[in-house]
């Protein structure tokens, strides 16, 4: 063991991720964890992916309670922490990571689908926290990590109920950091950008679609050069890196913090670097003729 790992002190423990077998990010993080050496107790709501996920883990030399459960149903949440109880018994980590978010002016959404952001986005998290407090309890302490977005920060036209809820997990998730700091149970946040997730891509309206396939990989790729400080998107890996180190012995005096992981956006505060006219809030004249130019 490396003088890192041993810093970490990550092997061996019992970790709960939530939203942990599909989608991009949460597989990815549950497979980050236990390449650590850590324990899963994960569910999903795509039950084939629940499945697919457990061979994959244990090759990895740890266990893995993998289970089909859908968070938007506090009963199927419920369910699958009265099953991580029975098998754990207690756990170290709580990795909360579903979202969802639709564009859409909020004069044109419905309750439903407003109740539905709501509860994808801070509702099942609140109940994931009582469930894993008295577990976290048991082992002395832990770390729950929550999801947030850089729309939490900032207004996020045609996400308000979206950007709402984010912006109500931070202040939920920094208020708990406190209430629970004598427990040795730290809350913290990580708030990504600019994503690969197929819940952001699948926020877009179609004709957004039609236009990103249209100007190709390369063309999206020199946009985020204009909008990302650091001239790159983040990837999966580093936020699976942040979770890594929130969850660790390294971040063990760190709680109520959201770790902005998005290549310097959230500090540009709408400082964007246009190809004519550097960086500037707003384009100037070259950017303005570049994009408005007639003929």
């Amino acid at each position: 063991m490396g003088l890192l790992e041993a810093h970490a002190a990550l092997k061996g423990k019992v970790a709960v991720v939530v939203g942990g077998c599909g989608e991009i990010q949460g597989r990815a993080y549950t497979l980050a964890l236990a390449k650590a050496g850590i324990h899963i107790a994960a569910c999903d709501n795509h039950e084939d992916e629940v499945a697919s996920i457990v061979p994959e883990v244990e090759a990895l030399g740890v266990r893995i309670l993998a289970y089909h459960a859908d968070v938007a149903d506090p009963a199927a949440l419920d369910a699958f922490y009265d099953r991580v109880e029975q098998v754990f018994g207690q756990v170290d980590i709580v990795v909360n990571v579903p979202t969802r978010c639709k564009r859409s002016r909020f004069e044109d959404s419905t309750r439903e689908d407003n109740a539905q952001d709501i509860r994808m986005n801070y509702g099942y998290i609140i109940d994931s926290c009582r469930r894993a407090i008295p577990l976290l309890r048991k082992s002395g302490g832990g770390s729950i990590i929550n999801f947030t977005t850089i729309e939490a920060h900032r207004g996020a036209a045609t996400f308000a109920v979206y950007a709402g809820a984010k912006a109500a997990t931070t202040n939920f998730s920094k208020a708990l950091a406190v209430e629970l700091g004598a427990d040795q149970i730290r809350v913290n946040l990580i708030a990504p950008d600019t994503s690969p997730a197929k819940t952001s891509n699948g926020s877009l309206y179609p004709e957004d679609f039609a236009r990103i396939e249209k100007l190709g990989p390369e063309t999206l790729a020199e946009a985020s050069k204009i909008y990302v400080p650091m001239k790159r998107d983040p990837t999966v890996e580093d936020l699976a890196n942040g979770v890594l180190f929130l969850a660790s012995d390294l971040s063990r005096s760190i709680t109520g913090t959201t770790l902005h992981i998005d290549g310097g956006t959230s500090a540009g505060g709408g400082w964007i670097d246009w190809p004519d006219d550097g960086f500037m809030p707003a384009p100037l004249g070259g950017s303005i003729g570049r994009l408005f130019a007639k003929g």
